[in-house]
């Protein structure tokens, strides 16, 4: 274990704290994030976890840096996958977009803390018994089957154990009552459907914890490492949900380079244990071999995706060209530039008038 000095911890502490204060005095009203204030806010939290990440380098050493840039990317490429899960989430209690920001602001503040009591516990257990590893090898090897064949756990929002147990302990109207999360209905106090959205969230997060917390440890046992790590990877995730925002079809080939990370740690584990419970001279994956695969197959992935689009993604976004054409034809004035909508479908999204959820 490294002995990490007490103002490191307490300098991560500090940067979560103040991010996160000026990420909510930011948005403290509900608005329809675009693309470019959500790739500023991107560009934020990637350069803070950069910069976290020389910290560690200059203080813990070169090991240390490199197994946190490796845990930190690792958890940033896996997280994708939430994106398609908070899309999925959003459509079905038809959360109106400007709301969405504060529903995955306090969803984070969760996954947070959920994430450090599970890594801690896998740290407390991988410690103790190395065995383990074995297990999270094949939790990473199922979870590799499940992508190559498409086969990913069906995730119902309205049914899921943490919606269902807040139904059991408050009320949940079906109508929305702006950015508020309680309401008061005949003196009685009931949560509006934005709270079941975040327990929806929060759940959704639970079940992808099982297979990013095995890879993260896959790449370190350190509790500072992995959990930095992890933080900074799901600080960055909000912004990088509404900057890919109606963009999450074209990247078809990321599950694949999913894949081949998750195999590819599946088998640096499989080694990890086997080095130290049955002969040291079984060779270890070094993490900078890790950093490189992982960033390799991530730029591949990303590169064949952009190049070769799915046939259905190529055709919608014809659709679309022929569609932002045909409109500024035909009336010149209310159209608007690069297919930003204009005021009509601005009128649309008003979260004043928002439709119930799809209960």
């Amino acid at each position: 274990m490294l002995e990490v000095p007490l103002w490191l911890w307490a300098a991560f502490a500090a940067t979560v704290v103040v991010s996160l204060a000026v990420d909510l005095l930011s948005h403290r009203t509900a608005h329809i994030i675009r693309f470019k204030e959500a790739a500023a806010w991107s560009g934020l939290w990637v350069s803070l976890a950069l910069i976290f990440g020389a910290v560690v380098f200059l203080v813990l050493g070169t090991t240390a840096g490199t197994e946190y840039t490796t845990a930190w990317l690792l958890e940033k490429s896996l997280s994708v996958d939430n994106l398609f899960v908070f899309a999925v989430i959003f459509g079905y209690f038809k959360v109106p977009r400007a709301y969405q920001h504060r529903v995955l602001f306090f969803g984070v503040i969760g996954a947070l803390v959920f994430r450090g009591i599970f890594l801690s516990l896998g740290v407390a257990v991988v410690s103790r018994f190395t065995a383990v590893l074995f297990a999270f090898a094949a939790v990473l090897f199922y979870s590799t089957y499940k992508l190559l064949k498409e086969e990913e756990d069906s995730f119902d929002p309205g049914n899921s154990f943490a919606v269902r147990l807040l139904r059991r302990i408050i009320p949940v109207r079906d109508e929305y009552a702006g950015a508020k999360f309680f309401v008061k209905e005949a003196g009685k106090r009931v949560a509006t459907p934005l709270l079941a959205v975040v327990a929806a969230i929060e759940a959704a997060d639970l079940i992808f914890a099982v297979d990013s917390v095995p890879a993260v440890l896959a790449v370190s046992d350190d509790a500072f490492i992995v959990y930095t790590s992890n933080a900074f990877a799901i600080l960055g995730l909000r912004a990088l949900y509404f900057m890919l925002s109606g963009l999450l079809d074209r990247f078809h080939y990321l599950n694949v380079g999913l894949a081949v990370i998750l195999s590819f740690i599946g088998v640096k584990l499989i080694l990890q244990a086997s080095h130290k419970m049955i002969n040291p001279a079984i060779p270890e994956i070094p993490s900078p071999v890790s950093l490189a695969v992982i960033a390799a197959v991530l730029a591949v992935s990303i590169a064949f995706s952009l190049r070769r689009p799915a046939p259905h993604t190529a055709q919608a976004a014809e659709a679309s060209d022929r569609g932002e054409q045909s409109a500024a034809l035909t009336d010149p004035d209310t159209a608007t530039p690069g297919g930003d909508p204009g005021p009509e479908s601005e009128r649309a999204q008003r979260p004043d008038d928002p439709p119930g959820p799809a209960y």
